[in-house]
């Protein structure tokens, strides 16, 4: 029964990509439209594909670099081993193509959701979702297949071949090395998700301001330089990033679940695995009823809802999850009280262990909703920056940044609300296996989530190619339910990523050996201070990144204007590459310092200053990374619908305003100021939650319990040396140095 489970995990990830190859080659079939069409996706593509080049040829010198570094670290302690190195790698190989897979499928399904649009909107949502649904199963299932077949491995590599004890030191270094899996992925997916958040929003803010607000010409118009690189960073940064993303964020959270199942004693027929094995197995399960739901995205006719059809299918997928794992978890789990042997030494059953997984489900869900809400177009907080458009730029600005702020209450009542309940639930264990029933249903999340820029770019190409009106009109009503999908993506990682990251601190709590992180101490508050500050300078530099980028396309934009005749009056063709160039370079170059922020901080304060002052920064990352990203996510989709609105036409005051008017044009400054709030840093804000917790878990079997410059791990008999040459020598001013 143990083997027939272990091996049914990647055999579902196996699944899961079979189904999505023969979903690729279905859009591979569909027409692509006529030659003008085919000649601007071309170009979208290969632009798409030269960033990609250059960004893997990055990455690849630091996955080499870290490797080495995995691999000598490896060799020094028992409880690890050289082969993290190879997990490493497989993991940032793995998402750096979950990520080309998304990229590779929107750009062939981009042209032909146009060349659908043409026939309806139910054809052009089915070639659209198609598409994004390649992406979901491609992400989902690598993930499954990466870390059950991994598991399956070092699971017999570590435990099975030395007799080992699945809650001892054997499963501990098993782990430890699958660990190396998490952290290749969740490090690619940062550089992934901020070069790419950075890509698309220089040549998004770029193109608008030159183009809709100086130029005055249509969104996408073929005129300007800037508008093939904008819906090139559609896929670069909403799709390749994305889908490396979540990757990440999958995988991580399988891992917490799995390193605080250790911790259980569990007298099962799977020879006392179960509790590690359960995540892997409710993925499983996810992956296969995301399929089932993708069935049931369809409308069948113009006036069909599309939202609608899109909750439809989620809402299925997530219930069938729960039904199959109340039996899985019956099944697997035994009677009677299950404990943890370490850290709370919380007692739970196994109803309690399901109980958590159908609280993270909900939470899950919840949080969608809430995101909705706030970003939806005809919703009370999109209709109030409406409103505050009316009387200039400014009050657009203060109405968004109100909104985002909002925003902030709802999710994270929702989300302590969760924590509390999944804790009472099953303990710690509770929470891991609430942030993956969450994760679960990754596959339909990231089908929904993709399907936006997919459309994006399909109604970019129906401007560029002048086709009929009708067309466009089609496309837009699948990117205006795209930029709420796109939203509520985002929350919901942003939502996994609070859940996982307590399960991944109470992972590094354990490892550490450390029982306690008390704040009252002034070495670890002050970490406290300085994990709080690091999302607001890692979302500065992100944002600045796309500011210094926007400049020079801005610049090149003007030049081309100014320097190529003709353009306006469609006699000449615009130098598309040398603003993919641009953008390319850019984002190259700027992507390096945010990512470094999250890679090298918990070294440097892990080092220094002990294990208790990284749980205190690791703390204050948390909080303060999940704030920030809810609130930029919310308030940059926000502005975003709330400009898109003035296409259809609003009322404000009862006079009608549409594209041109004043109310329009600051409408259009605040959806500049959102674009990298929402594409850029706040998504990224998940990964570097993470991401943290991640390096801190591989380094904490190296920091040494008495760190050279912390106070946490011997305060008691620092303060009685200073007492004592108080007392005896008060005259006396040295430097103590303190054993």
């Amino acid at each position: 029964m143990e083997q027939l489970f272990l091996y049914l995990v990647p055999f579902l990830g196996i699944l899961g990509l079979l189904i999505m190859a023969i979903k690729s080659a279905w859009v591979t079939k569909q027409p692509t439209g006529d030659e003008k069409m085919v000649e601007l996706a071309g170009f979208i593509a290969k632009g798409a594909m030269s960033f990609l080049k250059a960004e893997w040829k990055v990455m690849g010198y630091f996955v080499v670099i870290a490797a080495i570094i995995l691999g000598w670290s490896g060799t020094l302690l028992d409880n690890s081993s050289p082969v993290i190195a190879i997990a490493f790698i497989i993991g940032a190989v793995l998402s750096a193509f979950a990520g080309y897979l998304g990229m590779k499928i929107a750009t062939k399904s981009n042209v032909r959701t146009t060349e659908a649009a043409k026939t309806s909107l139910a054809k052009a949502l089915n070639v659209s979702f198609t598409g994004g649904t390649v992406m979901g199963l491609g992400v989902a299932g690598l993930a499954v297949l990466g870390m059950g077949g991994l598991f399956i491995i070092f699971y017999n590599m570590f435990v099975v071949s030395t007799g080992g004890d699945v809650n001892g030191h054997e499963m501990e270094t098993a782990l430890e090395v699958l660990a190396g899996f998490s952290l290749g992925a969740e490090s690619i997916a940062l550089f992934a998700r901020v070069g790419g958040g950075i890509y698309t929003k220089a040549a998004d803010v770029g193109a608008d301001l030159v183009g809709k607000v100086e130029a005055g010409i249509p969104e996408d118009d073929v005129r300007n330089p800037a508008t093939i690189a904008d819906n090139v960073g559609d896929n670069v940064g909403d799709v390749a990033g994305m889908g490396a993303d979540l990757f990440g964020s999958y995988v991580a959270t399988i891992l917490a679940s799995m390193v605080l199942g250790r911790e259980i004693v569990s007298d099962d027929n799977f020879g006392g695995i179960a509790p590690v094995l359960l995540p892997l197995v409710i993925a499983g399960l996810g992956l296969v009823f995301s399929i089932v739901g993708t069935l049931f995205v369809k409308i069948k006719s113009e006036n069909g809802n599309v939202q609608a059809a899109l909750n439809k299918g989620n809402w299925l997928s997530i219930l069938l999850t729960v039904a199959a794992s109340f039996f899985v978890i019956d099944f697997m789990l035994p009677e009677g009280e299950l404990v943890m042997s370490r850290l709370n030494s919380a007692s739970f059953t196994k109803m309690g262990v399901f109980g958590a997984v159908f609280i993270g489900l909900i939470v899950g869900a919840l949080m969608s909703i809430i995101t909705e809400y706030y970003t939806a177009m005809g919703k009370g907080p999109v209709n109030s920056i409406i409103k505050q458009s009316s009387t200039g730029h400014a009050t657009n600005i203060i109405g968004g940044l109100a909104v985002g702020m909002q925003s902030t209450v709802l999710p994270i009542l929702v989300l302590a609300a969760g924590i509390f309940t999944s804790y009472m639930s099953a303990g710690l264990y509770g929470v891991a296996i609430a942030a993956a029933g969450m994760m679960a249903t990754t596959a339909m999340q990231l089908a929904i989530d993709a399907f936006g820029p997919i459309a994006d770019n399909a109604g970019g190409i129906a401007e560029m190619a002048g086709l009929p009106k009708e067309v466009r009109e089609r496309t837009d009503i699948l990117d205006a339910v795209g930029n709420t999908t796109a939203a509520s993506g985002k929350g919901f990682a942003i939502a996994s990523a609070a859940l996982t990251a307590l399960a991944l601190f109470a992972a590094y709590v354990g490892i550490s050996g450390i029982t306690t992180i008390d704040i009252y101490k002034a070495d670890v508050l002050s970490g406290l201070f300085v994990g709080a500050m690091i999302p607001f300078i890692f979302s500065a530099l992100a944002i600045a990144a796309v500011g210094r980028a926007a400049m020079d396309m801005v610049n090149e934009v003007r030049r081309q204007f100014k320097e190529i005749p003709g353009i306006m009056q469609f006699e000449t063709k615009p130098d598309y590459e040398k603003c993919v160039e641009i953008s390319t370079k850019a984002s190259i170059r700027e992507m390096v310092a945010p990512g470094a922020i999250a890679l090298i901080s918990p070294i440097v304060v892990g080092f220094l200053f002990g294990h208790e002052v990284l749980g205190g920064m690791l703390a204050g990352v948390t909080v303060s990374g999940v704030l920030m990203g809810i609130f930029q996510n919310n308030a940059g989709g926000a502005w975003d619908n709330a400009k898109k609105s003035f296409e259809k036409g609003v009322e404000i005051d009862g006079q009608m305003y549409y594209k041109g008017s004043e109310p329009h044009k600051a409408s259009v400054t605040g959806d500049t100021v959102g674009d990298p709030f929402k594409d850029t840093s706040g998504p990224s804000m998940n990964i570097l939650i993470k991401l943290t917790s991640i390096v801190s878990i591989v380094i904490a079997p190296f920091i040494p319990l008495d760190s050279p410059l912390g106070l946490s791990d011997n305060s008691e008999a620092a303060i009685d040396k200073v007492a004592q040459v108080i007392v005896e020598e008060p005259s006396t001013i040295e430097v103590l140095e303190i054993d």
